[in-house]
């Protein structure tokens, strides 16, 4: 009697000890895909760590992105002292359509992608309407290898969208941030003009 009972309970504990992996490996998996993917240069380690909440439409973050952020690189970022952080705050439905094509690309991309969207804004921003402007966005994209058809799931993307809406939120509420570029070092928000010189300085003080 007893060795039967013994197999019983071993039985259900085995079996309820696969079921809790699965269902582990099921949430894990789950969390991993919802987790709001950083795009960012630099390492983990750094001392200083700067989020750039912009919109991909906005001028003076195209100009923050092609001017100030190689300096930034150049002096801190390749020496391990600072990493930089990109957060979406899309300012109109242009920009937050290319913030989702941002996170539907692989990691590698991510920063080219934002290079090349900075450096042709004037280009795909100049259409008359949503429409225009999403199809000059589809062809500048193709060159990473966004199909028209990736291109338009990308756009219906719930997921992602949610994800940027709430980065935005929460950008809004944390730093009070009502324009782009918003720089925040260390959880400070930067005050003053984003320029190079004033931002090594803050960065200078720090390290």
């Amino acid at each position: 009697m007893i060795k039967p009972n013994l197999n019983i309970k071993l039985f259900f504990l085995i079996k309820i000890f696969f079921i809790y992996i699965i269902f582990f490996l099921k949430t894990y998996a789950d969390t991993s895909i919802n987790k709001p993917a950083l795009v960012f240069l630099g390492e983990d380690g750094a001392p200083v760590k700067i989020k750039v909440y912009s919109s991909l439409t906005c001028p003076h973050c195209a100009d923050f992105h092609i001017n100030v952020v190689p300096k930034i690189k150049k002096n801190y970022i390749d020496s391990g002292k600072v990493q930089l952080i990109f957060i979406d705050f899309p300012l109109d439905q242009a920009g937050f359509n290319a913030a989702k094509l941002l996170h539907c690309l692989d990691e590698k991309k991510k920063i080219a992608f934002l290079d090349l969207i900075y450096k042709n804004q004037h280009r795909w921003t100049s259409g008359s309407n949503l429409s225009e402007i999403n199809n000059n966005l589809k062809n500048i994209v193709n060159d990473l290898g966004i199909t028209s058809t990736q291109f338009d799931k990308c756009l219906n993307n719930e997921d992602i969208a949610d994800k940027i809406i709430n980065n935005r939120i929460t950008g809004h509420k944390k730093y009070s941030i009502n324009s782009t570029p918003t720089i925040i070092i260390n959880e400070k928000k930067f005050e003053g003009s984003a320029s190079f010189k004033n931002i090594r300085k803050k960065i200078d003080k720090i390290i």
